[in-house]
């Protein structure tokens, strides 16, 4: 609320961050499973003395680092960016409810980091149980971030008991972790030999090879799509009760639903009677097929996770218009361009007939010149809306969104939100300046398509 807003044309940045972050999760998963894998895999190579099999492995690793380390670390930093500017305050609450968790992920981060650049840089001249051990450090490091970050996350979703008591522990043992924690884990092991797969069909040649890679993945990709199937159904049992109206409410998400189911079936299917049943069926093209599936599949199911917290950044604490709920009453008593010392500064250099006394009258408001009206009401959407909505064009415009909208039904959605869509955040300003939310709303708003039929009217 008293941060400035950063404005993303047409796509808006909330989705930015979104975008973001898919590409990141997609990483950061197989950093986690790729590296529990190559600490497995090097230990049974070293065991059973297979040559050929390290010198794939060394392979791999190299392939790993490039992914995780370099473009992992690249779209990391990305999404602290984003968020710093898109959601500022709940990047501030999290950041001080999670002091102590945060210090504690970077403390491992670092130690993924030099781990992974030691287990590949010092291959062949470290003895077999000190590099394996150094692949067991990562692979222990990057679960625990893991862990770590998921409380965190988990918390966006349903603080619990914090709210109460605002104690660390409270938050991030959130009803959400335990099940959150299965799904994330489950979902390393399914990504990472997703994107074994892939790498080991393009790489390797000998047949014998790729059928004891393709055999030795086969199990811990399938042991990771019933993690995953677990923890979804923990999550859906300890959605709060509003995220499960949401999820039921909204079609998007409820073909979403049913996308996460079909593609989940189809990559258990294809793991079980490809790799597992028969190995020899690993080819480029079948390696491709899997690997778009299962990245589908997780990227829709993301998509779900952080939709259903509407009207909530942060869920019962931020809602979507960087306001803290508690702060809805206030706002609604002093005003939104009053409470905001971005939004005083301007409308007291903009418009200095409307202050008095060093404060906004809200009534003088009104009173200005119809076009200046709309101009505070643009402001207005682009702190209460543009979190969700683009203006004209765009992701969810609310102008195609209001398309043939009355000014009456305009305005009945400008003061009360949350009763036309239990979804979005409460209206937390002044009637004024709901009022100057609805001429803007009236500018943008299209009329109904030309050749319907209302009425008595064609």
């Amino acid at each position: 609320m008293h941060y400035p807003w950063w404005y993303v044309p047409f796509l808006n940045a909330p989705m930015l961050i979104a975008v973001i972050a898919v590409l990141h999760v997609l990483v950061s998963h197989y950093a986690v499973g790729g590296g529990l894998f190559l600490a497995v895999e090097t230990s049974f190579a070293y065991r059973t003395k297979n040559k050929s099999y390290l010198d794939y492995l060394r392979q791999h690793a190299w392939f790993f680092i490039l992914i995780t380390v370099v473009y992992g670390a690249i779209t990391g930093v990305g999404i602290w960016w984003t968020i710093g500017l898109a959601s500022p305050l709940a990047t501030e609450t999290l950041i001080h409810a999670f002091v102590f968790g945060w210090a504690m992920e970077y403390v491992f981060f670092v130690l993924e980091i030099v781990s992974a650049f030691i287990f590949y840089y010092y291959w062949g001249r470290l003895d077999a149980k000190t590099h394996t051990a150094i692949g067991w450090i990562y692979a222990g490091a990057a679960w625990i971030s893991l862990v770590l970050i998921t409380g965190i996350t988990a918390f966006m979703l349903h603080p619990g008991s914090w709210l109460e008591s605002k104690n660390f522990w409270a938050g991030f043992f959130n009803p959400q972790f335990v099940p959150q924690v299965f799904s994330r884990t489950g979902g390393s092991f399914l990504l990472a030999s997703l994107y074994v797969y892939l790498h080991a069909a393009f790489k390797v040649k000998d047949s014998a090879m790729r059928d004891l890679i393709a055999a030795r993945s086969a199990r811990p990709a399938l042991l990771g799509a019933i993690l995953v199937v677990l923890g979804g159904v923990g999550w859906f049992v300890f959605l709060p009760a509003s995220a499960k109206a949401a999820l039921a409410a909204a079609s998007t998400l409820n073909l979403m639903m049913a996308l996460i189911f079909a593609l989940t079936v189809a990559v258990f299917a294809l793991l079980y009677f490809g790799p597992y049943r028969n190995p020899g069926w690993l080819t480029p093209g079948f390696a491709i097929v899997l690997f778009v599936l299962g990245l589908a599949a997780f990227s829709a199911g993301e998509f779900v996770r952080e939709a259903v917290r509407k009207p909530f950044i942060v869920y019962n604490v931020v809602l979507g218009n960087q306001v803290l709920a508690e702060e809805v009453p206030v706002l609604r008593a002093n005003g939104y361009l009053e409470s905001g010392s971005w939004m005083r500064a301007h409308v007291a250099a903009r418009f200095p007939q409307a202050i008095e006394n060093g404060k906004i009258n809200e009534a003088r408001l009104l009173e200005l010149p119809k076009e200046n009206q709309i101009e505070l009401g643009e402001m207005l959407f682009q702190y209460s809306c543009n979190n969700c909505h683009a203006p004209k064009n765009g992701f969810s415009a609310a102008s195609h969104l209001m398309r043939g909208w009355t000014t009456e039904m305009i305005r009945t959605c400008s003061r009360e939100p949350e009763k036309l869509h239990f979804f979005m955040p409460p209206w937390a300003g002044t009637p004024e300046e709901s009022e100057l939310l609805t001429q803007y709303l009236i500018s943008i708003a299209p009329a109904h398509p030309a050749g319907m039929y209302f009425g008595d009217e064609r």
